[in-house]
Parts: C-alpha cells; structure tokens; sequence
C-alpha cells in the first residue's frame, strides 16, 4: 500500500501488534485509494437484464442481471435520456441490453453511505430478455390448462365472517388493511398468515401460509398483499407451484401485489386483482357497513314514524267512533224512518191508483152492460118474430094445410114408406083439419 498517503505522527494510532498488514490508515484515504483503483480497470461492455429501475433527481440506478451474478449499475439522468434516445425506446425492467462503461467508487462520508456501481456511459437494446420471456411462457402455459379461470370461478361472500390475510409481519399491506376494514366498520375475524414476500424463500412460506389459511375451519376469502416493488422484488408471486396451489384452493383469493403497473402471474390466477392492500380490503367486504348500517337506521326510523302516525290515525277515529254512538244510530234511524215513510206515501198512492183503475174499469163496464141490455131489448122482439116465422115455415101443420096428409101408426109415428103401411095395416091419417083412421087392403 505504498500509494496510499500516511498520516501524521502525532494523528495515527498505534497499530494491532503482531499484525504483518501495514497501517492503520484513515478510512478517507483508503476509499479513496480504492476508487482510483477502481475507475483505472479496464472499461468494458456487459449483456444482461434490467432490474429494479429507479430514476432519481439526478442519476438513474439499476441492476444487470444474468443467470450467474448481478451487479449495481448507474448512469447520469441526461446521460441516460440521451441512451434511450439512441435506442429507440426506454429502457425497462426486463429488458436485455448491452451496456458500456467502467467501475465507479463513491466513498461517502460521515454522513454519507458508500456504494459501488457499474457506470454507465452508453447502451443498447438487445431483446425483452430471458426473464419476462420465461414468464410469458408460464403465463401461456397456465392459461391452456385452465389454471387462470378456476379461481375466477368461485363465489365470493358479500360480508365474510372471517378473512385469512397472507403478508409481511412488519409490511405496511397489513396496517392498510386494518385501516380499510375499519373504514368499511367491519367487525369480522382476520386470520393471519406472516410470510416474506419477497426474495427467493418467499414463494414457498407464501404457499405454506395458504395452506395453513384452508385448514383454519371458516376462512371465507383469503388476501395476499404486499407493497410496490420493482419486476425482482415481485418475481416470488410468478413462481409456478404458488400459482398452481392458488388454483387449487377452494376459497376464493385476492392478489394486491405490486401498484398499478406491476402484473405477475398471480394477479392473472387469483379470483380479483387489486392495486393495493386496501383495494383488497375493500373487495373482499364488498358491503359499507357503515353506510349500511346508517341505511338501515334511517329505514327503521322511517318505519317507526310512520307506524306511529297510521296507529294514531286509526286510534283517533276510533275514539270518534266511541264518543258519538248515539248520533250514530240516530242518523240511521232517521233514515230509516225517511224510507218508511217514502214506502207508505207510495203505497197509499198506488192503493189510489188502483182504486181509480177499478172505478174507471166499473164504469166502462156498467156501460157495456146497459148498452148490452138496450141493445137485447131492442133486437129480441125482431129476433123472435124471425125465429117464429123460421120455425112457423118448418111447422108440418102448415104443410097439412097446404093439402098434405101425415100417416102415423097406431102410436104415432109417422110411416114414411108403403112398405111400413103395408106392414102395420091400422093406420091413422092426418089431415090440416082432423085424423081419419085407415085400413089397408093389400094381404
């Protein structure tokens, strides 16, 4: 370490005996001793994919991952718009590039921490890169099996008794969601369920945690939740084996991983995907209890009122009713007693009527009598002299006058054949003027 500078006599204390590394030296002058070495190494290109993309005020910091190893990267704002320019797209997580540059050093400070970085003078797009392709693969994958569709399936309560939650014990998903559920004036039961969520171990504890969640008997809707991230932090909810697990759950699950641009394969299985820890709050009580308990409160009010009010319309007209049952009655009597009297006024009325028929009848009729009995003692005298002459025409005397003669027999029956005289032999004949009796000669 002869390039490094020594300090004073009377500054440096004294070393650790029996020690063969030379020193001790100040921390300034060994940083920066160490940043000189570092920006001398050779300057060089490197391919890989960006992860954990922050653009600050000023720099832009990022990680160049590949399958063997990472490393911290940086560049200056305007360096970088001027890259991306050149590209012909901005850069994202998961890209692939290619990037040229040269170690870089920053000491700090007493107030300041170290860091390392990758800096970063020019760069290339070279593909969407291995992980966001190894993703879509797995997407594509779990779609054609219908892993996407069956947690989507599954009916969700409208006001669950009991919510298992899978997060981070220190996370802050969990204050939001105590915060929303508050909100909402839900009083059910959370269950949790801590697990990492995020780094390599975190999908299978997440798996265990959910497992734990479906044997706890009433778990209604599950939520897993977590804050925003960059594409590394949230590769843990992509794992395939946490998908496949939340396909096969019988309780429905809601994802809040990540903000609104952050989607990973979990938000495409779970049954809702939500932005944040309290939109899953929110989903999972699909119902305001507070508003509706405030809802009802005024319905009951409203019942109540106008109960009361119809209960003492009605009481009033009963005690009307009550106090007057004698004007009551007397209005019906009187009406009635108008009736009866109507009845009678009309039947006397009809009895004239009657009367008045009968009379005029009488009259009519007495005169067809008397016109009757003028009309017989008028005709009879004529009619008689006819019938006399009719009946004196038809007299047989009458014929005997004309010259005629009546032959009876012995008992007076007229014999109107020769035959019969000859038979009876005594006879006796009638003339107009007297009866001669008469014999006949024939045997």
């Amino acid at each position: 370490m002869s390039a490094l500078p020594s300090s004073s006599a009377q500054e440096r204390p004294s070393g650790i005996p029996d020690s063969a590394a030379p020193g001790p030296f100040a921390v300034g002058e060994y940083a920066a001793a160490l940043r000189l070495k570092l920006r001398s190494f050779q300057r060089v290109q490197l391919v890989g994919e960006i992860v954990n993309l922050r653009l600050a005020r000023a720099r832009v910091y990022f990680e160049l991952r590949d399958a063997g190893g990472a490393l911290p990267c940086a560049a200056w704002r305007e360096d970088w718009e001027a890259m991306a320019v050149r590209a012909g797209s901005e850069p994202a997580d998961g890209m692939q590039v290619v990037v040229a540059g040269g170690c870089d050093y920053y000491p700090g400070s007493a107030s300041a921490s170290p860091g390392f970085s990758f800096a970063v003078s020019d760069l290339r797009l070279a593909g969407a890169g291995d992980l966001l392709a190894r993703i879509e693969r797995l997407r594509k994958l779990l779609d054609a099996e219908g892993i996407l569709d069956r947690q989507k399936a599954l009916r969700r309560p409208t006001l669950p008794r009991t919510i298992g939650v899978v997060t981070g014990e220190s996370g802050k998903a969990r204050d939001d969601i105590r915060a929303a559920l508050g909100r909402r004036g839900w009083a059910g039961r959370l269950v949790w369920g801590f697990a990492p969520v995020q780094d390599r171990h975190a999908a299978p504890a997440i798996v265990a945690a959910l497992g734990d969640l479906a044997a706890v008997g009433g778990v209604e809707v599950v939520i897993v939740a977590r804050g925003g991230g960059s594409l590394a932090d949230l590769l843990c909810f992509c794992d395939e084996t946490l998908c496949r697990t939340v396909a096969l759950l019988k309780v429905p699950v809601i994802a809040s991983v990540g903000h609104h641009t952050d989607r990973t394969l979990l938000d495409d299985v779970a049954a809702v995907s939500c932005s944040t820890p309290t939109h899953a709050a929110e989903a999972a009580v699909a119902v305001d209890c507070v508003a509706a308990r405030a809802a009802l409160t005024a319905a009951a009010g409203r019942l109540s009122t106008q109960g009361r009010r119809a209960l003492l319309t009605r009481a009033r007209a009963l005690t009307a009713l009550s106090r007057a049952p004698a004007a009551q009655l007397a209005r019906q009597r009187a009406g009635l007693h108008q009736q009866v009297r109507e009845m009678r006024a009309a039947a006397r009325r009809r009895v004239q009527e009657e009367r008045s028929r009968a009379g005029r009848h009488a009259l009519v009729l007495s005169r067809k009598v008397e016109s009757t009995r003028h009309d017989a003692r008028v005709r009879r005298p004529a009619d008689l002299e006819r019938l006399a002459l009719a009946l004196a025409a038809h007299d047989p005397q009458r014929t005997l006058e004309r010259g005629y003669a009546l032959v009876e027999d012995g008992s007076g029956e007229a014999v109107v054949s020769a035959a019969q005289a000859r038979a009876r032999r005594e006879l006796n004949v009638r003339f107009a003027d007297g009866s001669v009796a008469a014999r006949t000669r024939e045997p």
